[in-house]
């Protein structure tokens, strides 16, 4: 499959279910559908969806407060993996709190996700931290911070 034909567009209630089934296919200890559901209720949470040809291909879940954004969860569908896909959700995600007035970026990733890590490097964030164990499966993760200079 090719993600030539792509929109993105925020979550509403009745994605969900959709959004749940990648999450469940990308992770061993997946968000439920209430964390879901808290993270649409909460003024500061966004949730973005990436379409491709009409099929949900992956989404990102971020937060955006006093200027910096937190990127909590971003999942791409098996199928859609390696096409472009999650690097067009942070770029445009990115873009949405640019014209907020981002300042930074961060987020933590784990630290035998090669192909995360090389995304977020490829797109300007730096390693600037580890943190020890940070998963509960024991796992360290690391801190990935961009900086942002301008408006965009």
């Amino acid at each position: 499959m090719q993600l030539a034909h792509f929109q993105i567009r925020s979550c509403r209630a009745e994605d969900l279910p959709a959004v749940l089934q990648i999450e469940q296919l990308c992770y061993q200890r997946p968000w439920t559908l209430a964390l879901f559901q808290q993270e649409l209720d909460n003024p500061v949470a966004h949730l973005e969806l990436l379409y491709a040809h009409d099929e949900l291909a992956g989404y990102l879940s971020y937060w955006l407060i006093a200027g910096e954004m937190q990127i909590l969860n971003v999942a791409t569908a098996p199928a859609w993996r390696r096409q472009g896909g999650a690097a067009r959700l942070v770029e445009h995600c990115l873009q949405q709190c640019r014209r907020q007035g981002l300042e930074r970026a961060w987020l933590e990733v784990r630290k035998s996700n090669r192909a995360a890590i090389s995304l977020y490097q490829r797109l300007g964030f730096v390693i600037v931290d580890k943190r020890k164990q940070y998963y509960r499966d024991g796992e360290d993760a690391l801190l990935m911070v961009l900086e942002v200079s301008g408006t965009g």
